[in-house]
């Protein structure tokens, strides 16, 4: 195990989570993210497919109150993103959240969240590629699901091989769909709320949808806590950014621009495009559970072919969830992998700066969720699921405590760096965490909507691969004790600037 190196050592082509050079193969990875990619990467990736098919349910549960829901957890998205951009600025990584819990906390916890977070992404493989092959079976019913799905996993592994570009280009165009789609439902569906739009349910429309049947909080503040358990979820993947940040010309700016732009996209993608929803449909409608909320919103605007077009929507949503998530889980194995954690073919890389084994590892068990899904769907995969749905707020928490500690590091090596900052801190620090603990909670109070079982499995996953790492941890203190080479690397004392 070598010694973590400090931010003034970081940061030179070839060193570990920073671009090689072009064309040198094993020199790790390459800066072939283009601006544009990157800004679409970092807009699309804070809309995922659970915001088109999953807010119906949310609604049903929470009434118009689901927006104070939406509001809350993108607060919570937003004030972490904050203090993810600020370490990721200050100290661009392949691994991100994983690489500054190593360094700030211990090996253990970046060992244990890097591990959770990439079993996540291929239990999200797995779902995604599913949904994604059920809408295309209903368009060409001759392929059966099983092999669309094998062919969507195919062609986006051949996509994620050929290049980080080809990843950046795919990303750029699925979401772009899901943008403009979102930008052009809340310019039409706000014309409709103020009567303004042709053809539209007007009777239903209107912001007295908001408290007009049973009141803003119809089923009590309660619910808002529901809420944000149905909902939270749906925001994984707004930390992409910083693990792609590494694959750009100048990772300091891409990490500043992404986090600095985290509250418009979310103010207006998520609660913008809820607020439409709820304005033109009673949120007691039965079309918003029975069809989705969106789709539901369409057929009110008298837009023919709703239910198609949303599957349009929604399967770009879920391409680009797969390829974002394929990507993310390879780059994640391939921090692992140069930080000793996993094993070191993941972190070598072809001559375009592909990590090919970390990819093709990644995409192996996707496929094996993906069997599980088909052949017990509702014993070894439901585990699967439900054992890695906790992890988006297990993620959260660590990247709390590793900035409370990465604050002290990055200001007395390299203040300069420190182009993004964490506001209020360490209080509004402190306070965050908090507030994720509390949801992490009520988690285990929910009965209903399955928030304990979720809680419970991922509790058991977690300490199971803590568990490991504490093993290893003490496995390799004692080594390099018996080696009598003392030197402060591996184990939680390998700190920058300690």
């Amino acid at each position: 195990m070598t010694s973590q190196p400090t931010l003034t050592e970081a940061g030179g082509p070839g060193e570990p989570g920073k671009p090689g050079k072009p064309g040198e193969p094993g020199t790790g990875l390459q800066a072939g993210l283009k601006d544009r990619h990157l800004t679409m990467i970092a807009i699309g990736g804070v809309i995922g497919a659970g915001l088109f098919v999953g807010s119906g349910t949310g609604i049903a549960a929470a009434g118009p109150g689901i927006l104070l829901s939406y509001a809350l957890v993108g607060t919570l998205v937003v004030l972490v993103m904050r203090m993810l951009g600020e370490m990721s600025a200050a100290d661009p990584t392949s691994g991100s959240f994983s690489a500054h819990a190593d360094r700030a906390l211990g090996r253990w916890a970046g060992f244990t969240i890097g591990w959770l977070y990439w079993f996540f992404w291929v239990v999200v493989l797995a779902v995604e590629a599913t949904a994604g092959a059920t809408i295309l079976e209903g368009w060409v019913p001759a392929v059966p699901q099983w092999g669309w799905a094998l062919i969507v996993m195919l062609v986006l592994t051949a996509t994620n091989l050929i290049s980080v570009g080809s990843y950046g280009e795919f990303e750029f165009w699925f979401a772009g769909i899901k943008v403009v789609a979102i930008g052009a439902f809340i310019v039409i569906g706000g014309l409709a709320v103020f009567g303004v739009l042709p053809g539209a349910d007007t009777d239903a429309a209107g912001l007295s949808n908001l408290t007009g049947h049973g009141g803003f909080l119809p089923n009590g503040p309660g619910a808002v806590l529901t809420g944000v358990l149905l909902v939270v979820f749906s925001f994984m993947g707004s930390e992409i950014p910083t693990l792609a940040a590494g694959e750009s010309a100048d990772p300091r700016q891409a990490v500043a621009k992404a986090t600095n732009s985290v509250i418009w996209r979310i103010a207006v993608f998520y609660l913008g495009s809820i607020l439409v929803v709820v304005c033109l449909l009673p949120w007691d409608s039965e079309s918003i559970t029975k069809d989705g909320s969106y789709v539901a919103a369409l057929d009110s605007l008298g837009i023919p072919h709703a239910g198609q077009i949303m599957n349009v929507i929604v399967l770009s949503a879920v391409l680009s969830c797969l390829n974002s998530g394929l990507y993310t889980a390879s780059r994640m194995a391939f921090s692992l992998g140069e930080r000793g954690d996993a094993p070191r073919s993941f972190a070598r890389t072809t001559s375009r700066g592909v990590p090919r084994t970390a990819i093709l590892t990644s995409v192996a068990f996707g496929f094996v969720a993906v069997f599980f899904n088909y052949e017990w769907p509702d014993s070894v995969f439901l585990f699967l699921v439900n054992s890695s749905g906790a992890v988006a707020l297990f993620v959260w928490l660590v990247i709390c405590f590793s900035q409370l500690r990465m604050r002290k590091i990055v200001a007395a090596e390299a203040p300069e760096r420190l182009v993004v900052r964490m506001w209020l801190y360490p209080y509004l620090t402190w306070a965050t965490a908090a507030l994720i603990v509390f949801v992490l909670g009520y988690m285990l109070t929910d009965t209903e909507h399955d928030g304990r079982t979720t809680m419970l499995l991922s509790l058991l996953v977690a300490a199971a691969v803590l568990a490991v790492a504490l093993v290893r941890e003490r496995v390799g203190r004692g080594k390099r004790a018996g080696a009598g080479a003392g030197t402060g690397s591996g184990s939680g004392s390998g700190v920058i600037g300690e």
